[in-house]
């Protein structure tokens, strides 16, 4: 289990700078990058925690970045799509995105409370996964696990708040 590391440019996030003018975006695929992908990217590699496309819209227009919400939409799909940013549901059920501090498949695990996420490998759910779809006739699987609970420091808050 790895512990969250600040969020920066990673190999996967780096695509833009090793390839002047293309990002890629999926096996195969490379998309232009402009003025609105590189501020995207540039705010995503900014913030720690995961972030919905409209408090990353509204990060962009607070920097003063003229970018629509709808660009916004895209570029953050294309960049999940790309590997280049981690997409999960949140408790409410709602689309979050965060740049990828692990590069290779991964989980989170997520705090109820105060949002912390923790990124980890977990060899047994990928074995779990592969014989379940096998034993099933499933071929190309993919999985995303998510554990919700509450982190060390929520905990120690809620019992303190209990007595």
């Amino acid at each position: 289990m790895s512990e969250e590391t600040p969020t920066g440019s990673t190999a996967a996030g780096s695509a833009a700078a090793r390839t002047p003018g293309k990002d890629q975006t999926g096996p195969g695929r490379e998309q232009r990058v402009t003025k609105q992908r590189l501020a995207v990217s540039s705010a995503l590699d900014r913030l720690d925690d995961f972030v919905s496309t409209q408090e990353l819209h509204r990060v962009l227009q607070n920097d003063g970045l003229p970018v629509s919400l709808a660009t916004v939409y895209r570029i953050v799909q294309s960049m999940a799509d790309g590997g280049l940013v981690d997409a999960l549901r949140n408790a409410d059920g709602e689309t979050v995105y965060r740049r990828c501090s692990v590069a290779s498949h991964h989980h989170h695990l997520l705090c109820r409370s105060c949002g912390k996420a923790v990124e980890v490998e977990a060899p047994a759910v990928e074995s779990w996964a592969a014989s379940t779809a096998e034993a099933h006739g499933f071929t190309a699987v993919q999985h995303t696990v998510e554990i919700y609970g509450l982190c060390r420091e929520c905990s120690a808050r809620a019992a303190a708040a209990a007595n």
